[in-house]
C-alpha cells in the first residue's frame, strides 16, 4: 500500500466516523420532532372538547346576561314609576299639606300668644290689687 492510498483510507475512516457523529443527533432530532408531532396531534384531539364546554359556558353566560338585561330594564321602569308616584304626591298632596302645617302653625302661635296675654294681664291685675292695698 502507497502512502497516499493510505491517507485515503484514513480519510475514509474519518469520514464514516463524521458520519457516524452526525447521525445520531439527528436521529434524535427526528425522535424529538415525532414525539411533537404525536403531541400537537393529542393536544388538537383534546382541544375540541374543551372548545365545546366554553362554547355551552359562553351560551349559558349569554343567557344569564339577557335574564340580567330584563331585570335591568324592569328596575329602570319602576324607579322611572315612584319618581312619577312621587312627583304625583307632593303635587297633589304636597301643598295641601304645606298650607295645613303652617294654618296648624298660625293658630298654634296665636293660641300661645293669647295665653301670654292672658297670664301676663291677670298678673298685673294681682300685683296692681296687691300694691294698692297697702
Amino acid at each position: 500500500m502507497t502512502p497516499t492510498q493510505i491517507a485515503a483510507l484514513i480519510a475514509a475512516g474519518a469520514f464514516v466516523l463524521l458520519v457516524v457523529l452526525l447521525a445520531i443527533p439527528l436521529v434524535k432530532l427526528g425522535r424529538t420532532l415525532d414525539e411533537a408531532t404525536r403531541a400537537i396531534r393529542k393536544a388538537q384531539e383534546n382541544t375540541d372538547p374543551l372548545f365545546t364546554g366554553a362554547n355551552s359556558t359562553i351560551n349559558h353566560v349569554n343567557t344569564q346576561l339577557e335574564r340580567v338585561d330584563g331585570i335591568t330594564a324592569n328596575a329602570k321602569s319602576v324607579s322611572g314609576n315612584v319618581s312619577a308616584l312621587s312627583s304625583l304626591f307632593t303635587a297633589t298632596l304636597g301643598g295641601p299639606l304645606v298650607k295645613a302645617a303652617a294654618f296648624s302653625y298660625g293658630v298654634s302661635k296665636t293660641l300661645r300668644s293669647r295665653r301670654k296675654r292672658k297670664e301676663e294681664s291677670a298678673g298685673k291685675h294681682s300685683r296692681r290689687g296687691k300694691g294698692g292695698r297697702k
